[in-house]
């Protein structure tokens, strides 16, 4: 069996696309490397030794096992697991979706050697198939689902009659009670968008191969999945040969060379400037400025009203205030070349952002728009995008997403495509000509070069606390300190990304926003840095 890796080993490294898994096997097995058949020896055995160490008990005792087979290669895999069961002593049942008569040559393959074991069964036959159901006594220990894997592209009715919904059915009652495997992806989950495009089977563990697809990671695929098992198959490191590096996801890590403080002055780490709004707006502007100084950023200032002055005196000391009460005291204030990056948004208010928001970007220097300064500009995008250059950031959740790019937005909600949240911020940050970040716990962050990071928090990295108010200022200011320091703008946005998640885990449930900057010390030290 292949080496494996756990989700939470899986935070340096690509994700791939269906067409692009496809294409790393088909080069492979062209040049000889490998055949069909070994490949799907080696997927069977790599699920087998998952389940097996996912549960050590089904690893003592030969149980009882039924697989669900589907009609292209990943029913092949179904096919190496029951032999290889079998070969354990378990007694194994396998039902096939689909005419055996039309399976690929490596699939049929497997399913004959199967038949010198034992029976196949159509999935929907009634006296063996998932409309008998089953007698208490006869309830598997094991269900493995390998009906379409990354196959899948279009929805499941409507394939064999009443079969998907009869799975479903039949699942939802087992599956408290069974243990279920699904192969490469649960049934019905779209490899690519992560959308569930039939009876939405669900597994408590997923195994897939070489790397993880997108699907795993996006929408409705973290929920579906369970736990996910990556297994080595011996392919080649993916994008080589198959897909230029500006196609190939990333998922965000940690870059030392970008975190690391190198010796010098105050200055030679840059000075982040924030935008704050008026009296009793300054909250978020104050978090945002927490993050970027905590991050390190030599200087930060926090730029307000003069009447809000007294308010952020009272609870800043580290932090730099100037009052800048419109767009010519930002301009003159601009003429201090020492002032590296900016961070306009958290708490300004919408009329103070559209105002000021053309000053910052019309400087040239690296700017992160967030919030208010999103809402502002959104009721003329295209004026927006004439005004962006290459260091800027954009940092929408999903609604603020929708009103700078309502034709994308569209296209995601309503799912009636393939385009996925990963396509969606490619095609968003290409046509702002700025980095776009698309916030959520799939966050996807792309340049408009197409190079784009995944920053997952799920899995094992899962962060459902912050989700709280003020979380996405810091996020904010995490980014604009690194900006301060000459980051650019994608890296930038994929470590900040990446520390604001593992804060949140070291500060864990009970969270709350002031709490992210606090974290960070540790969450470096522990880094190394």
């Amino acid at each position: 069996m292949g080496d494996m890796e756990t989700s939470g080993d899986q935070n340096v490294g690509e994700v791939l696309s269906s067409a692009q898994m496809r294409g790393i096997e088909a080069a492979a097995i062209a040049a000889g490397q490998v055949t069909g058949l070994e490949l799907m020896e080696r997927a069977g055995r790599g699920v087998v030794g998952a389940a097996l160490a996912r549960w050590p008990a089904l690893a003592k005792t030969p149980g009882s096992a039924v697989i669900l087979c589907g009609p292209g290669n990943n029913g092949g895999d179904g096919f190496v697991i029951a032999r290889l069961l079998a070969g354990r002593g378990w007694t194994v049942r396998c039902l096939l979706l689909g005419d055996p008569a039309t399976c690929p040559p490596d699939a049929a393959a497997n399913m004959r050697r199967w038949s010198a074991i034992g029976p196949t069964h159509a999935l929907d036959d009634p006296d063996h198939g998932v409309t008998r159901g089953f007698a208490p006594e006869d309830v598997p220990d094991l269900i493995v689902d390998a009906l379409f894997g990354t196959g899948l592209t279009r929805p499941l009715t409507g394939l064999a009659a009443d079969a998907p919904a009869a799975i479903g059915h039949w699942m939802t009652r087992l599956m408290r009670r069974v243990p279920v495997v699904a192969v490469d992806l649960p049934s019905g989950l779209s490899a690519d968008t992560g959308r569930n495009l039939g009876c939405g089977l669900s597994a408590d563990l997923s195994v897939t191969f070489h790397r993880p697809k997108l699907g795993h990671y996006l929408a409705e695929g973290p929920g579906l999945c369970g736990d996910l098992v990556v297994v080595d198959i011996g392919l080649s490191p993916p994008g080589r040969g198959t897909a230029p590096a500006a196609d190939v996801v990333q998922l965000a890590r940690p870059e030392r060379h970008w975190l690391v403080k190198r010796v010098g002055h105050k200055y030679a780490h840059g000075h982040a400037l924030i935008l704050a709004g008026g009296p009793g707006e300054g909250g978020a502007a104050r978090l945002a400025a927490r993050g970027a100084l905590r991050i390190g950023a030599g200087l930060v200032t926090l730029a307000c009203p003069m009447t809000a002055l007294p308010e952020n005196a009272a609870r800043l000391d580290a932090i730099i205030l100037r009052p800048v009460d419109d767009a010519t005291t930002l301009e003159r204030l601009l003429d201090d070349s020492r002032y590296t990056a900016l961070c306009l948004g958290p708490g300004m208010g919408v009329e103070r952002a559209a105002a000021l928001v053309p000053v910052a970007l019309r400087s040239g220097r690296p700017v992160v728009l967030d919030a208010d300064a999103l809402t502002a500009v959104a009721g003329d995008p295209r004026r927006l995008f004439e005004m962006l250059h290459e260091g800027c950031i954009l940092t929408p959740h999903g609604g603020e997403f929708g009103r700078l790019f309502g034709d994308l937005a569209a296209r995601l909600v309503d799912g009636g495509d393939e385009l996925s949240k990963v396509d969606a911020v490619r095609a968003a940050a290409k046509r702002a000509g700025a980095t776009v970040l698309l916030k959520g716990p799939d966050t996807v962050i792309a340049a408009p070069d197409g190079r784009t990071c995944l920053n997952a928090a799920v899995y094992d990295r899962a962060a459902p606390w912050l989700a709280t108010a003020g979380s996405g200022d810091v996020l904010a200011g995490f980014m604009a300190g690194l900006l301060a320091r000459g980051v650019p703008p994608l890296p930038a946005a994929a470590n900040a990304a990446w520390l604001h998640v593992d804060c949140a885990r070291s500060a864990s449930p009970g969270l709350i926003a002031e709490d992210l900057p606090e974290a960070l010390p540790e969450v470096l030290r522990r880094l190394g840095l």
